[in-house]
């Protein structure tokens, strides 16, 4: 199979989807692999690298998808791509289509096979391919809200561990999965006064015992929310319904409740927002206010770390890109159940339920 790799063009996204390992598996295998040149430029790895292990280097992006059949991404294609997709094609790629009806609409009439990472899981009801980029965003999480804390950034002035003598930060985490997990685990050890909340007591339970007292836990609401938001010096928005929009856990009349210049960052914004003042920003740009609270939507947050970012998501989807090359997309999603939860669009249809429901189809 011809397994094509283009260079990323949405903005400050410096990741790839395949490392010099991955095409030494895919040509040891018998495949043709295309990758773009200067691809792997934002991660530090040269053309070279990739042509040592078989790869051929395509000049451009039309050539490479006029020639590839299997096309890898990281991120959902940006509006002048997805004229380049064909029948023919699958693609294999984070979409969160739920909060993109327009790509959502251009990937249907493509007629594409489109297989999205962020919806692949394995029998344990597990997002193998999202898990690795979760750890990644919920780290970032909380050194950006760290950050976008301090004075000068528009943030409130306070040190998130606070010295002898003066109070930590309070840090509400909304959301106890890998990502949530994560931004709370860089949390306690920036030494912050941290409360994770989820709805689900034997995750609540699992947490417990994962920060080891150094953390409080609580039985997510809207009441208790409310009733931390005055506290809070940082609020991560971690909360994540499978392939479906995520649901809002702070309106608009809540930020009345918060210290002014706290700040909200919000990792679920691929899949709509967690926050209703939410809106997509880039590493470039990071950053709006809302009624005097700092609001951060990157919507690529591992982007920014691309060497970390691209072995970490590489490393997991390796395994299934090798499923789809050896075995050709139809008899794949035959063979692999967890593929067929990551099958979004095919012959012009929304074939995820959570997908269809999002968009109203």
């Amino acid at each position: 199979m011809r397994v094509g790799v283009p260079t990323e063009s949405k903005i400050d996204e410096y990741r790839i989807a395949i490392t010099p390992a991955g095409v030494r598996e895919l040509t040891a295998r018998g495949h043709d692999v295309l990758v773009q040149a200067g691809a792997g430029a934002g991660s530090a790895i040269a053309d070279a690298e990739f042509v040592a292990q078989g790869a051929r280097i395509i000049d451009d992006a039309p050539a490479l998808f006029a020639e590839a059949e299997l096309v890898l991404k990281v991120k959902e294609p940006q509006a002048h791509e997805v004229p380049w997709l064909r029948p023919d094609h699958t693609l294999f790629t984070y979409l969160h289509l739920a909060a993109e009806p327009e790509l959502a609409r251009g990937l249907q009439q493509s007629g594409a096979t489109c297989i999205a990472y962020e919806t692949v899981e394995d029998a344990d009801g597990r997002l193998p391919l999202l898990a690795p980029m979760s750890e990644v965003a919920g780290k970032i999480a909380t050194q950006a809200g760290a950050f976008m804390l301090e004075k000068p950034l528009g943030g409130r002035g306070i040190l998130l561990g606070g010295v002898p003598g003066v109070a930590a930060a309070t840090v509400l985490v909304i959301g106890g999965g890998a990502v949530g997990m994560n931004a709370a685990l860089i949390a306690i050890g920036m030494q912050a006064d941290v409360f994770v909340f989820d709805s689900s007591i034997d995750k609540l339970r699992e947490l417990d015992i994962v920060f080891a007292g150094r953390a409080s836990t609580v039985f997510s609401s809207t009441l208790a929310i409310e009733q931390m938001l005055p506290m809070a010096d940082l609020v991560i928005g971690a909360v994540l319904v499978h392939g479906a929009r995520a649901p809002h856990v702070v309106t608009r009349a809540q930020l009345s409740l918060m210290r002014q210049h706290a700040v909200l960052v919000d990792v679920s914004i691929d899949q709509g927002g967690c926050f209703e003042t939410s809106r997509p920003t880039t590493h470039s740009d990071p950053t709006f206010e809302v009624d005097g609270i700092t609001h951060y939507c990157v919507t690529n947050m591992p982007g920014a770390v691309p060497i970390t970012s691209t072995y970490a998501l590489t490393n997991a989807t390796l395994p299934y890109v090798l499923e789809l090359a050896d075995h050709g997309p139809a008899e794949a999603l035959e063979r692999s159940s967890a593929l067929r939860m990551g099958l979004n669009v095919r012959d012009g249809e929304i074939i995820h339920p959570a997908v269809a429901e999002a968009l109203g189809v």
